[in-house]
């Protein structure tokens, strides 16, 4: 194969691919295979508001697998639920309401190892439980969605089995939804706290000075009776 190869000239762009950062050079560049094989696997499944399993494993109707060499080993750079949110929509959102997010995408930019610790045939499982949040503002006295987006917590664990290794995603709405809703505060809840706090200046300010009056008096008292 490497003689057949060798005198087949590449394009300017298939050389780019096999260099990678390196300058090409007039002379076809032969590198050898990488000693781990691998994918990448990128989109989306279109799934009901139903408990399901989503798999990721190897199936061919005219290969066979060794199933002991096999390592189902991943890296997750994103993974979540729902529409994909618009940078300034999550901008807002988290303006609007700090603490939202803190599960969102939990397992984004987590690596799952089998270092053959555990043995052969190691299926990876990652249980996943959503809850769907919705936010809701209030605009012109009436109530407007801002955003539904749904949130998870992830527990992964290492399973052996005599099956063929695979990625196991097991993902379950929960019944549960979170609702949070902004209510704007009106000009006159605005005047009342002001009043308040005036208030209460005035008040503490009383006190102070009814402390301070009373020592005055006592100090007095004293010196007037030392000089009796």
């Amino acid at each position: 194969m490497e003689e057949l190869v060798a005198p087949i000239p590449l394009e300017e762009s298939h050389k780019l691919a096999l260099d990678g950062k390196h300058k090409t050079t007039a002379e076809n560049v032969k590198r050898p295979a990488p000693k781990a094989g691998g994918c990448r696997i990128e989109g989306y499944v279109r799934v009901k508001k139903v408990p399901g399993n989503l798999i990721i494993s190897a199936r061919s109707g005219a290969h066979s697998f060794d199933t002991s060499e096999m390592n189902m080993s991943h890296v997750i750079s994103h993974l979540s639920f729902g529409r994909k949110l618009s940078p300034k929509v999550m901008s807002d959102v988290q303006r609007l309401i700090p603490y939202l997010g803190g599960s969102h995408d939990r397992l984004n930019g987590r690596s799952f190892i089998n270092h053959r610790e555990v043995g052969a045939n190691v299926t990876i499982e990652h249980y996943l439980q959503i809850v769907k949040t919705e936010v809701i503002t209030r605009r012109y006295s009436r109530e407007h969605s801002l955003l539904e987006e749904y949130e998870y917590t992830a527990h992964s664990s290492l399973v052996q089995s005599i099956y063929i290794p695979a990625a196991k995603f097991h993902f379950e709405l929960s019944p549960m939804q979170v609702v949070i809703t902004e209510d704007p505060k009106s000009f006159s809840h605005f005047i009342t706290n002001v009043c308040a706090i005036i208030g209460g200046v005035f008040t503490v300010a009383g006190i102070l000075d009814a402390i301070l009056h009373n020592t005055m008096r006592l100090m007095k008292k004293v010196e007037i009776g030392k000089n009796f």
